[in-house]
């Protein structure tokens, strides 16, 4: 049976980002994870998909001695491996992987992008960045944008030759299971029940993020613009569902005073199950900078929820203006406003939106579509 060894930064991302994936391929190919060792994590997640794992520490940061010796320990074992395919996703593990894989002369090697952080970065950081991923995609013999859009900027940027893209089915890095992603699973006891217990009353109208509580998801603007809506609207929350990353995208100090200290947003925290949070609210609002192909806001969707997201690649792609949501400029605050204002107070539009959601997620994003895509695309190899 020939080896597949799929490389992530971090083992939330082989476990949760590819969930089911590797466990589906062991059936054709033999799967190996590649990855932190996150605190055991790992091995939890070796043991959900049924696929031997081995550690190889990677940090997200700029640093230079302990990517040199990841890029060895990551050598050594594709040497040691010999795999047919060695396959990253994550900007870093891509980066070090590709880099190794070519060293020790794996024949194909792939890469999934799934958003480019370093669009954001200026002067010398973004020159340094720029570099980087050319370098990334020199040394992988294919590369798969999880989007259209990314594909479009991958070649803008010279990056690398377009007969090295390809996006693979209709985009994402792994679908959406839509029989787990379904608010039909739900019941209304259970859904009034999880309202109760946050203070959620009956008739509020639940807004709803999540994702990390950082800078580059838009969360300075939405706390902004939830502010002015809750000043004439006392009925509606902002529900949000995530962690913040406090050294590496710091918000506002009022934006976290805000959320600290208006009891009309409620801050969860991290989710393993977001799925209860989602069939409680009524409104998806979404204004990231920069995505690849965000799971987000195909779950909202797939749960039924109509979505104000930003124009940017991946979420275009799954919004479409007018049928299953809105979309808004990046970083504007007032349309933000304006955008969530009306779904507020036009109920009839935004159940109209809300109808078509789950239907334009089952048609185009379903994960065994995916699979089935990304296996005859290893075939062909």
């Amino acid at each position: 049976m020939k080896k597949i060894i799929r490389v992530t930064t971090v083992p939330i991302s082989l476990g949760k980002l590819l969930q089911g994936q590797l466990k589906f391929m062991s059936q054709y190919y033999e799967v190996i994870g590649v990855s932190g060792e996150g605190d055991g994590k790992l091995e939890t997640v070796g043991q959900q998909e049924n696929v031997r794992v081995i550690p190889v520490e990677m940090t997200r940061k700029i640093t230079p001695f302990k990517d040199l010796a990841a890029v060895y320990n990551l050598y050594k074992i594709f040497k040691k491996e010999k795999p047919f395919i060695v396959h990253s996703h994550t900007p870093k593990a891509g980066t070090l992987s590709m880099l190794a894989a070519k060293l020790a002369g794996v024949p194909h090697r792939l890469h999934t992008i799934a958003g480019l952080p370093l669009l954001e970065a200026s002067g010398a950081k973004r020159l340094l960045l720029d570099t980087v991923e050319k370098c990334t995609y020199a040394c992988a013999t294919k590369i798969y944008p999880n989007s259209k859009g990314l594909n479009d900027i991958i070649i803008q940027n010279k990056y690398t030759r377009k007969k090295k893209l390809k996006v693979i089915a209709n985009g994402s890095s792994n679908g959406i299971d839509t029989s787990f992603f379904d608010s039909d699973l739900y019941s209304v006891e259970q859904k009034k029940k999880l309202s109760s217990d946050l203070g959620i009353g009956d008739s509020d109208t639940v807004i709803i993020f999540v994702g990390r509580l950082v800078k580059d998801k838009g969360i300075n603007e939405l706390i902004s613009a939830f502010t002015k809506i809750h000043a004439d609207h006392n009925d509606v929350k902002l529900l949000l569902v995530g962690t913040y990353e406090k050294e590496l995208d710091p918000l506002l100090e009022k934006t976290e005073t805000e959320i600290l200290n208006n009891p009309n947003i409620i801050s969860v925290g991290w989710q393993n199950d977001v799925r209860p949070y989602l069939a409680i609210a009524d409104i998806l609002a979404f204004p990231s900078y920069r995505e690849g192909f965000p799971n987000v806001v195909m779950q909202a969707a797939a749960m039924g929820l109509a979505s104000v997201v930003t124009d940017i690649n991946g979420c275009n792609e799954i919004i479409e203006e007018g049928t299953n949501g809105v979309i808004i400029p990046p970083k504007n605050t007032e349309k933000l406003f304006l955008a969530l204002k009306e779904f507020v107070e036009n109920i009839p539009l935004r159940e109209r939106l809300a109808s078509k959601a789950r239907e334009s997620i089952t048609s185009r994003y379903e994960r065994q579509l995916l699979w089935d895509s990304i296996l005859e695309e290893y075939r062909q190899l």
